[in-house]
């Protein structure tokens, strides 16, 4: 699976009122416990390429994440955040905004969160090798997507 540019999905985004233009590049991670998916994507070609996934934990998953980082220069991150169907909370939504924060703290960058719902059931049903990666590649997509 190259790009997720021809996938449905039925993630919602909570974007902030405006994304200022200056961010063209982003960053996206499907945050969990063990493993996190990692995707780039542009503004202007509205599209996602799942860049592999991150089997680390704790300080070594930031470490890598910076990698990342350091090679695409992104301008923004955008991370995924679980609810449950109805949109409550749970544990892992709780997680992935840490996460969202401890970014932030850590690299200085924006940060937007995206629905993430079904994103990695999705990415299976595709038939993706790393649905992890995938599942980022699908979060970044609907970001995108939302913007003007």
């Amino acid at each position: 699976m190259g790009t997720a540019d021809s996938m449905t999905t039925t993630v919602t985004t909570t974007v902030p009122a405006t994304v200022p233009p200056s961010q063209q590049t982003f960053l996206a991670f499907d945050y969990g416990l063990k493993r996190t998916g990692v995707a780039v994507g542009n503004r202007l070609m509205r599209s996602a390429t799942p860049q592999g996934t991150i089997a680390a934990e704790g300080d070594a998953r930031f470490e890598l994440i910076a990698k990342r980082i350091k090679e695409w220069q992104p301008d923004a991150l955008v991370i995924g955040v679980p609810t449950h169907p109805d949109g409550g909370e749970h544990e892992n939504t709780l997680r992935a905004r840490k996460f969202g924060r401890q970014l932030r703290g850590r690299f200085g960058l924006n940060v937007y969160e995206v629905d993430e719902r079904y994103t990695t059931t999705e990415a299976h049903s595709y038939g993706a090798k790393d649905a992890d990666a995938a599942a980022a590649a699908i979060i970044l997509e609907q970001f995108l997507r939302s913007l003007p």
